[in-house]
C-alpha cells in the first residue's frame, strides 16, 4: 500500500506544490509517518491551520508540503484552509482515488469514475482502458475508451457500433430488450448506455423513445435505402444524419464485419419489405445501391430479361456490370454478371458479323481476325453460366444464345466454309502457314542465330483461346507476345497435329488401326519418341517433356534442362484430356480457363530458368456445343469402303473409301502426307456416330474452329513495359462545396490495353489537417472504350458532420493509390475546393 501511496503522491506533486491528505477512516497514519518524499515537507493538521497557512503562503511560498489530517475533511465553513485546498491538490485513499491513481488520472475525473464504478471492478477492463488513455483526454474521451474496452473495439464510435452490430448478428434470433447481447449488457452494467445513446444522437442523428441496437440498424438500412429515391421518402425530423450513410458504407465494405453486415442486411430487408419495394422499381435506378442482396438479384433478373429481349445495348450492359463490380455482393454474383455481359456482347457481335468469304484462305484469315471472337464470347458465356450454378435463372437466355451460336453462327459458317473445302485440290490456305512448316518457319530461325527456344504445345488450345492467352501474357510486365494463325493438318487430331510440329521431311499415317503417325519412319507417339525425333534432328540438343513433369522440377534442374538443350518441347494436355471423354466433355470450357492459368505459370517458370524465347501452339482446335445435339447434327450416312482403319467422331481413316454426299474424301497427297491412307470427314459441323463417345466436344474435321490454331511468339524483356492508365479529376462549374454531397467526374485518359493497365484508386475529401470528411470510394479505372465519353466515371461523395468544422476553409479531394504489396497509400492526384455550406445543407441527405 505504501508504494502505491508514494507513487500517487509523487504524481500529484508534479502538478501541485501543496497536497491535502484526509485519512477519513483513520487507518493510514503509519503510512503517512513512514513516507519519505525528498524535497517535500510533511505537516499534520491538528487545530493548527492558521499557523500552517501563514507558513505555506508567507514564510515558505516555494516549499512543497504534504498536509495530513487524521479524520474526515472539515465542513467548508469550518475549513480554514479551504481556499488553499481548492487552489492545490487533494490526495484521497478511497477506492475511487486508488483507481484514479492506478490510471494516472487527476481528481477532476472523480465523478466519471464514481458514475461507472462497475467498469473498474474488473482488472482486465481497467488494464485495457489504461492502454488507451492519453494525458490530454477529457471526460468524453475517457468514456469513449471505456466503451471501447467493453466492446473490444478501437475507441471510435463507428468501431464500437460495428462490434455491437456484429454481436447482434450472432444473437439476432434471441435478441430482446432484456437480452441485448453480452457486450451491451456490460455497457449497461457499467452505466455507459445513456452516454452511448447521447453519442448515437450526436454522431448519427439517432433518437428513439426506446433506443436499441436493433432499432438503430433497421432505421439505418431504411433511411439509407429509401433516401436514394427522390420523392418517395419525405424529409422528416427523425432522419439519420449523413454520417449514418457514411457509416453504413464503411461497415458494408469492412472485411472484418462483412458476415455480420450480410446477416443483418437480410433481416432488415425482410422487416422493411424490400423485396416488395424492389418489384415495382426499374433496375436502372438501383445500379448505385448495394445495401441488400435482393438488389443484386433484382438487377440480374431484369438484366437477363433485357438482354434476352434485346432492349438493352451491349454497351449499356457493360457499363452497368462494371458499376456493379464495386458493390458488396458482386463476388457472390460475379459469374451471373459476367454471363449476362458476355451474352450481350455475343448477340451484338453476331449481329455485326458478315459470315461471307471468297476462298478457303480468306475464310481462315477472316476467322483469325474477326469471327473467332464469337467462339470466345460463347465460351466465356457458357463458362460463367456453369460456374454460377443458376441454370433456371439463365435458362431462357442460355437457350437463346445456344440457338444463335449453333444455328446462326456455327452451322452457317461451317456450311459456307465447307464449299471451299470441297473445292480444294490441296489442303492449304496461303498466305497462312501450314502446321507442318512450324519447325522450319518458327523454330529454325532461333537456331540459326544460336538462340535457344522452348515450345509449349497445349492439346486442343484452339485459336480463340490462344488470343485470350496473348492478352494475359501481354499484361505481364516485361513480356511481349505476337499471335499468328496457322492451318492445322487434316484430319485435325492429336497424333497428326503433334507429329506435324516436330522437325520432319515426311509424315505418314500408319497403315493400321492405331491412327498413329510416323515422322521420317519413326513413331511420334509419346514424349519418349518425340524426344528421339528432336535429338536426331538437333544432334542430341533437343528434348521433350510433359508440362506437369517440368513444373515439378526445382530451379536448378529446370535450368540444367534448358542448358543442355537448344530446343525444348513441353506438352500440356488439359482441354483435350477433359473434352475427349464422354463423362467430362461438359467441362471443356472450365478446362480452357484452367489451361490459360497453367500456360502463364509455365511461361513464368521457363523465364525464371533463363528461357528468353518461347513459342506456344496447339495440335488442333475443336468444336464444342454445350447443349445436347439434335439428330440433324449427325451425318446421315456411315463411312464405308474397302478398308476402315480408324473411326472418330469427325473423321475416318481407310482405303478405297466410298463417296457420300454428306462426307468429303481426301487423299494423303492432297493433305501433304506420304502413304496411301485416305481420309473422310463429315461436312460442315456434322458428327459421325461413335459408340461410347461424347459428341459435343469434337475435332478431326475441317471446320474453322478445328483447323485454325494459334502460334504465339513470346519474349521476356529486360525493362518494364507496363504502365497504369492515367486518371484526371474534372472540375465542374464551381470549386465551392455548398451542400452535403459533391458529385465529381473522374476521367480515364486513354483506354486500357495489355500494356496500359487498369488503375485502382481510393477517393475521399479531406481537411488540410488530413481528416476524412466524406465517405471513401474504391474506384477501378479499367475502361477499354475508344469513346472518351465512355471513359468518364461519376462519383458522389457524402459529407460527414466533421465537414461543418471546415466551413469557410479549403478542403482537398484526394485520389490515393496503394503502395504495391502493402496496406499503405500514397497520394496520386488531388483537387482543392472551398467549403461554403449554409444551415440548409443539413437537409440534402
Amino acid at each position: 500500500m505504501n508504494f502505491q501511496i508514494q507513487a500517487a503522491l509523487k504524481k500529484l506533486f508534479e502538478k501541485h506544490r501543496i497536497v491535502f491528505w484526509y485519512d477519513a477512516k483513520q487507518e493510514l497514519r503509519d503510512d503517512f509517518e513512514s513516507l519519505s518524499l525528498p524535497g517535500i515537507e510533511k505537516l499534520e493538521l491538528t487545530n493548527n491551520e492558521y499557523g500552517i497557512k501563514y507558513r505555506l503562503l508567507r514564510e515558505q511560498p516555494e516549499q512543497k508540503f504534504l498536509l495530513y489530517r487524521e479524520g474526515p475533511q472539515p465542513a467548508d465553513l469550518d475549513n480554514w484552509l479551504l481556499d488553499v485546498q481548492l487552489a492545490h491538490g487533494e490526495f484521497r485513499t478511497d477506492q475511487v482515488a486508488i483507481w484514479l491513481s492506478e490510471l494516472e488520472l487527476s481528481l477532476e475525473f472523480t465523478d466519471v469514475v464514481q458514475a461507472h464504478a462497475e467498469f473498474f471492478q474488473a482488472v482486465r477492463r481497467k488494464d485495457a482502458l489504461k492502454k488507451l488513455l492519453k494525458a490530454d483526454d477529457d471526460a468524453g474521451q475517457i468514456r469513449l475508451k471505456m466503451l471501447a474496452a467493453c466492446t473490444g473495439s478501437e475507441p471510435r464510435m463507428d468501431a464500437i457500433v460495428e462490434h455491437l452490430l456484429d454481436e447482434l448478428s450472432v444473437i439476432s434470433g434471441q435478441w430482446s430488450i432484456e437480452n441485448p447481447g453480452d457486450k451491451f449488457k456490460l455497457v449497461q452494467r457499467c452505466k455507459l448506455d445513456a452516454w452511448f445513446w447521447e453519442q448515437m444522437k450526436r454522431h448519427y442523428g439517432y433518437e428513439s423513445a426506446e433506443p436499441s441496437i436493433r432499432d438503430f440498424v433497421i432505421k439505418l438500412f431504411k433511411d439509407c435505402y429509401f433516401q436514394h429515391f427522390t420523392g418517395h421518402y419525405p424529409l422528416t425530423t427523425d432522419r439519420l444524419s449523413s454520417d449514418a450513410l457514411v457509416f453504413l458504407k464503411r461497415w458494408k465494405d469492412s472485411r472484418q464485419f462483412e458476415g455480420g453486415f450480410e446477416t443483418l442486411s437480410g433481416e432488415c430487408a425482410e422487416v422493411l419489405g424490400i423485396e416488395q419495394d424492389l418489384a415495382k422499381r426499374d433496375f436502372r435506378e438501383l445500379i448505385e445501391l448495394d445495401y441488400f442482396r435482393l438488389i443484386d438479384q433484382k438487377i440480374i433478373s431484369d438484366l437477363v430479361r433485357a438482354v434476352s429481349a434485346r432492349t438493352a445495348s451491349s454497351g449499356d450492359v457493360a457499363i452497368w456490370v462494371r458499376q456493379r463490380r464495386q458493390g458488396h455482393w458482386y463476388r457472390e454474383y460475379r459469374h451471373l454478371y459476367e454471363a449476362v455481359d458476355y451474352a450481350a456482347q455475343f448477340t451484338h457481335a453476331l449481329g455485326e458479323a458478315k459470315l461471307a468469304m471468297d476462298s478457303l484462305a480468306e475464310g481462315v484469315q477472316r476467322y483469325s481476325r474477326f469471327w473467332y471472337q464469337l467462339d470466345q464470347l460463347y465460351r466465356k458465356f457458357t463458362y460463367h453460366v456453369r460456374m454460377s450454378g443458376q441454370a433456371s435463372l439463365m435458362g431462357s437466355l442460355t437457350e437463346q444464345i445456344e440457338n444463335l451460336y449453333s444455328n446462326n453462327y456455327l452451322l452457317k459458317l461451317g456450311d459456307r466454309f465447307q464449299n471451299f473445302v470441297d473445292a480444294a485440290s490441296k489442303w492449304e490456305a496461303f498466305p497462312v502457314r501450314k502446321q507442318k512448316e512450324f519447325f522450319e518457319h518458327w523454330v529454325r530461325p532461333f537456331l540459326r542465330k544460336e538462340n535457344k527456344v522452348c515450345v509449349i504445345i497445349s492439346d486442343a488450345m484452339r485459336y480463340e483461346i490462344g488470343d485470350e492467352l496473348l492478352s494475359l501474357i501481354r499484361q505481364e510486365d516485361r513480356y511481349s507476345a505476337e499471335l499468328e494463325p496457322v492451318l492445322s493438318m487434316l484430319p485435325s487430331y492429336t497424333q497428326l497435329g503433334m507429329a506435324a510440329l516436330l522437325p520432319s521431311k515426311e509424315l505418314v499415317i500408319a497403315d493400321n488401326e492405331t491412327g498413329a503417325v510416323l515422322v521420317d519412319g519413326q513413331s511420334s507417339q509419346g514424349t519418349v519418341n518425340r524426344s528421339k525425333i528432336l535429338q536426331a534432328a538437333l544432334n542430341g540438343r533437343g528434348e521433350a517433356i510433359a508440362a506437369e513433369d517440368f513444373m515439378q522440377l526445382d530451379r536448378d534442374n529446370s535450368r540444367e534442362l534448358l542448358k543442355r538443350n537448344d530446343v525444348l518441347y513441353i506438352y500440356h494436355n488439359r482441354i483435350d484430356h477433359t473434352g475427349d471423354k464422354m463423362h467430362s466433355e461438359g467441362q471443356a470450357f472450365e478446362a480452357a480457363e484452367q489451361t490459360l492459368g497453367d500456360i502463364v505459370r509455365l511461361i513464368k517458370k521457363l523465364t525464371a530458368a533463363n528461357a528468353n524465347n518461347i513459342l506456344v501452339t496447339a495440335d488442333h482446335g475443336f468444336i464444342y456445343q454445350h447443349r445436347p445435339l439434335d439428330e440433324s447434327d449427325f451425318a446421315s450416312v456411315e463411312a464405308q469402303g474397302e478398308v476402315i482403319l480408324y473411326r472418330d467422331r469427325r473423321f475416318v481413316l481407310g482405303k478405297g473409301l466410298n463417296k457420300a454426299s454428306s462426307l468429303h474424301k481426301f487423299t494423303s497427297e492432297q493433305l501433304g502426307l506420304a502413304g496411301e491412307v485416305e481420309v473422310q470427314i463429315p461436312k460442315s459441323i456434322n458428327r459421325l456416330r461413335l459408340k461410347g463417345s461424347g459428341s459435343r466436344f469434337v475435332h478431326g474435321g475441317a471446320s474453322l474452329q478445328e483447323v485454325v490454331i494459334p502460334v504465339l511468339k513470346i519474349n521476356k524483356k529486360r525493362q518494364s513495359d507496363v504502365t497504369a492508365v492515367e486518371v484526371d479529376i474534372l472540375r465542374g462549374d464551381s470549386s465551392v462545396i455548398t451542400s452535403g454531397q459533391l458529385a465529381v467526374t473522374m476521367y480515364q485518359a486513354v483506354p486500357v490495353t495489355d500494356k496500359i493497365q487498369p488503375r485502382v484508386l481510393r477517393a475521399g475529401i479531406y481537411t488540410e489537417a488530413g481528416d476524412l470528411i466524406s465517405d471513401n470510394h474504391d474506384l477501378s479505372f479499367d475502361l477499354s472504350s475508344d469513346n472518351p465519353r465512355e471513359r468518364e466515371l461519376q462519383v458522389r461523395f457524402v459529407l460527414t458532420r466533421k465537414a461543418d468544422e471546415a466551413n469557410g476553409q479549403e478542403v482537398i479531394l484526394r485520389l490515393e493509390e496503394k503502395h504495391a504489396g502493402t496496406s499503405h497509400y500514397k497520394e496520386y492526384k488531388s483537387l482543392r475546393y472551398v467549403m461554403r455550406r449554409s444551415f440548409t445543407s443539413d437537409f440534402d441527405f
